[in-house]
């Protein structure tokens, strides 16, 4: 006999949150089985069709909530199935502990892997980002290609993990995808995260990493100079997006600001502080961290230029990343420059030309780049030669005493 399969979403009114938006609740029926659960997600109750059981309007909190919600019917009409043609019976508490994860054990790694990113997707938005999530699942198409060339299969089971399995996978990424070390060192965090899962869920024993051994290799970080910088800004551009693009470099350069901390400006995020100065107010996307700049007169100048030109509260109509990095890259070779010139070389040229290089304290610049840790501010700072120079002539006048004394003896 075929079960009778519901899933309904609906809100709990009668316990708004404090910013009076409603809970989000599933409700899964299989035959006369009913379990309730929490999606974790909220909704302004103006925005509720309990009719059709999803957001009303297309603004974009609409679309977000409703695109959610496709997911989460997604994700549990699978493991629906996956019970179903596991054989045997099926209920609804059966398929609500297989979509929150309880006791299920993923014995094979791409099962668990994409079980993981299901989880991970869900929290997006609250304390994990679109672009974490996109790093994930491109890890994901990787593994999957490298288990199906090396193994010729579709999947491994945990248990045959191993250090040769890593090594090969490093391999892998060499020769058949051309990643450079510190590419694939990112990449090896991301599977020791799963790997840490598996171990975690008692799903492994053996760690396959142990004896592994891979660093980061030092990179030689581009930065523009003053007098690079002048130029670019005397440069005659191709067009209105090419005069775009070279300014949010600027902006960047004098703010230390990221291409996707920029992109999400808004006019909320300037703030007038009570030394009379302008600042921005804002938290890094990928640190999560407070990053709080008072705007010199080079980026309030490009804001007021662009101002009412975004057509909502951003102050800028930023083009994608690619467009930013492809079009600064022809601006680069336009000016002469040797280094490549990318987006976040303009973040490079505030923590070395315009501010270590001037003397303003690595602490002081860490906490305006949103850095974790200070040792990142001093990978991306260069010590220039202009700055070695001073500190030299500093020291000499220091020791003129003395060098005088000792000169007369020689």
């Amino acid at each position: 006999m075929r079960s009778t399969f519901k899933l309904l979403f609906y809100v709990k009114r009668n316990v708004p949150k404090s910013d009076n938006s409603l809970p989000l609740m599933g409700r899964i029926t299989i035959n006369k089985g009913i379990v309730q659960f929490s999606l974790k997600m909220s909704v302004p109750p103006e925005l509720w069709d309990s009719k059709a059981g999803k957001a009303m309007g297309k603004s974009e909190k609409a679309k977000d909530i409703n695109r959610q919600l496709e997911q989460i019917r997604v994700t549990i009409n699978n493991r629906y199935q996956e019970i179903i043609q596991a054989g045997g019976g099926v209920t609804a508490e059966q398929v609500k502990n297989a979509y929150l994860g309880i006791g299920i054990k993923q014995d094979m790694f791409l099962k668990l892997f994409a079980w993981h990113n299901e989880l991970f997707a869900r929290k997006v938005g609250n304390g994990r980002t679109q672009n974490t999530y996109k790093k994930y699942c491109n890890l994901y198409k990787l593994m999957q290609a490298y288990i199906l060339k090396e193994y010729k299969r579709e999947d491994i089971s945990l248990k045959e993990l191993n250090l040769s399995f890593i090594n090969g996978f490093e391999y892998f990424l060499r020769t058949v995808r051309g990643c450079c070390t510190n590419t694939i060192w990112l990449y090896m965090i991301g599977v020791k995260h799963i790997i840490s899962v598996a171990r975690n869920e008692g799903l492994l024993v053996v760690n396959p990493f142990a004896g592994y051994m891979i660093s980061p290799e030092q990179v030689d970080r581009g930065f523009l100079s003053e007098e690079e910088l002048q130029l670019l800004m005397k440069a005659p551009m191709k067009n209105k997006s090419y005069e775009l693009v070279r300014d949010l470099f600027v902006f960047a350069a004098f703010t230390g600001l990221a291409y996707s901390d920029i992109k999400n400006l808004t006019k909320n995020n300037l703030q007038t502080f009570l030394d009379g100065h302008l600042w921005i107010i804002t938290r890094r996307q990928k640190t999560n961290v407070d990053s709080n700049i008072r705007l010199l007169d080079v980026p309030k100048r490009i804001i007021a230029k662009y101002e009412g030109k975004t057509g909502d509260d951003r102050l800028f109509a930023v083009p994608s990343n690619w467009s930013c990095n492809n079009i600064l890259k022809n601006i680069g070779k336009q000016c002469g420059f040797k280094i490549k010139l990318t987006f976040h070389v303009g973040r490079h040229t505030f923590s070395t030309s315009l501010t270590l290089a001037k003397g303003m304290p690595i602490e002081t610049v860490s906490r305006i780049l949103g850095h974790t840790n200070i040792k990142t501010t001093q990978i991306y700072a260069k010590i220039t030669n202009e700055k070695v120079s001073r500190d030299m002539e500093l020291l000499s006048q220091k020791l003129a005493g003395l060098e005088k004394q000792l000169t007369a003896t020689i």
